[in-house]
């Protein structure tokens, strides 16, 4: 499928929204690469570039400041949906997310809100099963020093 426009859907805040100045750089069956700047200003970065790994419920963000240095990765656990009739993927955020800085530590962000959408039931049982998982797979790559993996393909492009 050839993706033309990416969605973003957060359970909390409730939010789902085109992203539709993000700009795709490059995609296949495995990923979707994309390049663009923050929707709500904020001083401690501007832009930066997400890859979408389509088949590991991860997208990996390389995040910069106004004068392009790197502030750090960050990825998020996901769930994607595809539109074919709309060419359309949809990027359902899973709440938790890790923060990998460029000095190498590590840190793991939202579980909390992950608990709240257990308790008001606004993220299945499924999600959260895949949540856990693929949070547990990612972390098992940062800490075998394997996390180079996924950070190849924004490198690779000079993004």
């Amino acid at each position: 499928m050839n993706i033309s426009k990416i969605y973003r859907c957060r359970l909390i805040p409730a939010e789902h929204i085109l992203l539709k100045d993000d700009v795709i750089v490059e995609q296949n069956d495995e990923f979707v690469i994309t390049k663009w700047n923050t929707l709500r200003p904020k001083p401690c970065f501007s832009h930066g570039c997400s890859c979408y790994f389509l088949q590991e419920g991860i997208k990996v963000s390389k995040i910069y400041r106004e004068d392009g240095s790197l502030v750090y990765w960050y990825c998020d656990i996901v769930e994607y949906t595809c539109d074919k009739s709309e060419n359309a993927l949809t990027v359902t955020d899973l709440l938790a997310d890790v923060i990998v800085y460029p000095e190498g530590r590590v840190e793991v962000v939202d579980l909390d809100e992950l608990a709240e959408a257990l308790e008001r039931e606004i993220i299945t049982k499924e999600q959260m099963t895949a949540c856990l998982r693929n949070l547990n797979h990612l972390l098992s790559m940062i800490y075998r020093d394997k996390f180079d993996r996924l950070q190849t393909r924004l490198n690779s492009l000079g993004l």
